[in-house]
């Protein structure tokens, strides 16, 4: 055993001298100052707290999941219906089959980076590091009341790592004990129920490690045990789902007993979360709040936009361009028409229902308040740079030069943030905006989704209403719009679009779909944005009048015409706008080939790093099943 463990210290001291000075730009809570970083004592390093955590916060810093921009390997979370993006960038549209790609796992958007030590190059170097403090923390001298908490957050953290995994390919090898990193023993793929088996039980060792339900400002962003319990409601829910667990396929049995599981875990969650004091809060506040005054957060990135290199660009990606805003647009958050759609009335009655009262010309009308909260559409009232009554305007040309794009996304920027703050120099700046991984209405929506697939459809909508009410809707003739589903199946399909709703733009979306195997139902549909408004039609024989009306100062004031302009009337709005198409992809439709999306072919590059590795089934000399035992 001795023998054992000095071979698992050295294998430490390999990546632990190389990372500890990169990994101290992740940022210190309190205790993580090594004074003589060089000069390591590789038998000492996990009997100092200090050393521990910040070896323990870089692992979090690469780990941890950020605003979905940043993500330079999983594309996929952000490659689906809810953004036009998606038919324009050239990475998430081969995710999505346009123009014929996903044919080849060399043009797959996972071509991971192997033998390196740069974020999100590698899970399997993350996942090294996460074996190296379990191990490690354990076998050393540290009192066990202070041993605990770190361990139980390095299992959570290795199963967050095999859960992006095995969520992509299906079943991945699980390597879980400390290795050297540059020749890693895969010992072949695992089935995804082992894998499955593995992230829950890690989770259930985290939980049974972690005392603090929930850190407080202190800590904020660690993971306490209502993190890891609500945590294995996703994963319980995701294993019952139809891509791990499909209903009549044919070829793999279907287990009902897994809808009772994920029931019982998601059940567990959100009476802990109720017990713990969670709430929903203001939708338009959820990512603007920090800090334990967020009664929704449950896992978080905590970001700053005071110290170094802690910093994120999403309030530059979401502002539009300008002096006023200070952003640099792109087109990272703009809605699609089926996000648009997704959006109920204000009661909560689908657009497509008769008598909704709908109006496509005036489409932002009478919707759900969380259309309001997330889309800036031309004319919209948005606050930001503290300007109270600013409204956005987006036509081609506006005189502020923030008309870029069509739709902008409000809810990843502060709308009090000055412009001059909005940049980064000399690595600090920004607007400090925390990235919320999980926050209550997933736990409360994910329990919804179990209890109707196990026969509770009353309880289930018990549960939307109230996330309904919170939002803002009414009730209506239509009980919030729940009326409209009169079974299981119309509750999943409700469920699903609430999802897309309540998750706009969190990167949930792409996963949602390929959970429930809906990914490949989008083959067929263009990449347009159908009833977008592209403002001031140029053929009008009046447009330069108009134009010109419309950005006139009034006489006497310091404000534009156009933000006189009565915007929710059809007559005045329109006079001056009209809609037309904002496409991404007109030629080539999303042709998503069913028999691939759902589980990725392994990288070439991976692949032929160990002879034990097989390649997914569906793709070229595919022979490994995911779903088989």
């Amino acid at each position: 055993m001795k023998a054992l463990k000095n071979k698992y210290r050295i294998t430490t001291k390999r990546i632990a001298v190389l990372c500890v000075l990169a990994l101290a730009i992740a940022g210190c809570k309190k205790n993580f100052i090594v004074p003589d970083h060089d000069g390591i004592d590789n038998e000492r390093l996990w009997d100092d707290a200090g050393a521990v955590n910040l070896f323990l916060n870089g692992t979090y810093w690469s780990i941890m999941p950020d605003f979905p921009y940043e993500q330079k390997v999983f594309y996929q979370e952000y490659a689906s219906d809810e953004n036009i993006g998606s038919g324009t960038d050239g990475t998430m549209k081969k995710v999505l089959g346009i123009g014929g790609y996903l044919q080849s796992n060399d043009v797959q958007i996972i071509g991971k980076k192997y033998q390196n030590g740069s974020k999100g190059d590698n899970k399997y170097f993350e996942i090294a590091r996460c074996n190296l403090g379990i191990y490690n923390v354990a076998a050393g001298t540290l009192p066990e009341a202070t041993k605990k908490p770190i361990i139980g957050q390095f299992y959570m953290l290795r199963a967050m790592d095999y859960f992006d995994l095995v969520r992509l390919y299906g079943g991945v090898p699980l390597v879980l004990k400390p290795q050297d990193p540059t020749n890693v023993d895969y010992s072949g793929r695992k089935s995804a129920k082992q894998c499955f088996d593995t992230i829950l039980s890690d989770l259930d060792s985290a939980a049974a490690n972690l005392d603090v339900i929930m850190p407080g400002a202190e800590d904020w962003g660690r993971l306490g045990k209502l993190a890891a319990i609500c945590y294995k409601g996703r994963v319980a829910l995701t294993w019952a789902s139809p891509q791990f667990n499909p209903v009549n396929d044919g070829v793999h049995p279907y287990d009902a007993t897994r809808w009772g599981k994920a029931l019982k875990a998601n059940e567990d969650a959100y009476n802990m979360c109720l017990t713990s004091g969670l709430k929903l809060m203001k939708y338009a506040d959820i990512f603007t709040t920090k800090g334990p005054a967020n009664t929704e957060a449950i896992i978080v990135k905590e970001y700053s936009n005071q110290l170094a290199k802690r910093y994120n660009g999403v309030e530059a990606m979401s502002r539009p361009g300008g002096p006023i805003t200070g952003g640099s647009p792109s087109d990272l958050y703009v809605a699609s028409q089926r996000m648009l759609d997704a959006y109920p009335m204000a009661d909560g009655t689908p657009i497509t229902a008769t008598g909704s009262g709908y109006d496509p010309d005036m489409y932002f009308l009478n919707r759900d308040p969380r259309f309001a909260a997330t889309i800036a559409y031309n004319g919209s009232p948005w606050k930001l740079s503290g300007i109270s009554n600013r409204i956005q305007w987006s036509y081609p040309a506006e005189i502020d030069g923030a008309g870029g794009k069509v739709f902008y996304c409000k809810r990843f920027a502060n709308p009090t943030l000055a412009a001059s703050a909005v940049g980064i120099t000399n690595d600090i700046g920004g607007g400090g905006l925390d990235w919320i991984e999980l926050r209550f209405a997933e736990v409360l929506l994910n329990y919804a989704e179990c209890l109707n697939e196990t026969g509770s459809l009353d309880k289930s909508k018990d549960l939307v209403r109230q996330l309904r009410q919170a939002r803002g809707l009414v009730a209506g003739a239509n009980d919030y719009g729940l009326n409209f589903a009169a079974n299981t199946d119309q509750m999943r399909d409700l469920i699903m679009n609430e999802r897309m709703v309540e998750f706009a733009f969190e990167g949930k979306r792409g996963w949602d779909l390929r959970r429930t195997r809906r990914l490949d139902k989008l083959s067929g549909f263009l990449t347009v944005a159908g009833e977008q408004i592209y403002p001031v039609n140029t053929k009008d024989p009046l447009y330069i009048q108009k134009k010109a009306t419309l950005e006139e100062i009034v006489p006497g004031t310091t404000q534009r015409r156009r933000d006189t302009l009565q915007v929710t009337k059809r007559s005045s709005y329109r006079y001056y706008f009209e809609r037309s198409l904002v496409v991404g992809d007109t030629k080539n439709a999303i042709s998503i080939p069913a028999d691939q999306c759902y589980f990725y072919a392994l990288p070439n590059q991976f692949l032929l790093s160990s002879p034990t590795l097989d390649q997914t089934i569906g793709w070229d000399n595919g022979t490994f099943d995911p779903l088989k035992n």
